[in-house]
C-alpha cells in the first residue's frame, strides 16, 4: 500500500469518525434543550452542523487522491 492509499483509508476513517461525534453533538443537544439549556443546545447543535460540513472537505481530499 503507497502513502496515497494510506491515506486515503485515514481520510475515510476520520470522516466515519467524525459522523460519530456530530451524532453525539445532536444528540445532547436534545437533550440539553429538554432539560431547558436552549443556549447550551443551540451551541451543540452548531457543533453538529459544523462537523458535518467537515466532510465535504474529508470528500474533497479523497477525490483529489483519487485524481491523482
Amino acid at each position: 500500500m503507497n502513502e496515497s492509499e494510506k491515506l486515503k483509508m485515514l481520510l475515510n476513517h476520520w470522516m466515519e469518525h467524525n459522523n460519530e461525534h456530530a451524532a453525539i453533538y445532536k444528540d445532547w443537544a436534545e437533550k440539553a434543550s429538554a432539560f431547558g439549556n436552549e443556549g447550551l443546545s443551540e451551541t451543540l447543535g452548531r457543533l453538529y452542523h459544523e462537523s458535518k460540513k467537515l466532510n465535504l472537505l474529508f470528500e474533497e481530499a479523497i477525490r483529489k487522491i483519487e485524481q491523482g
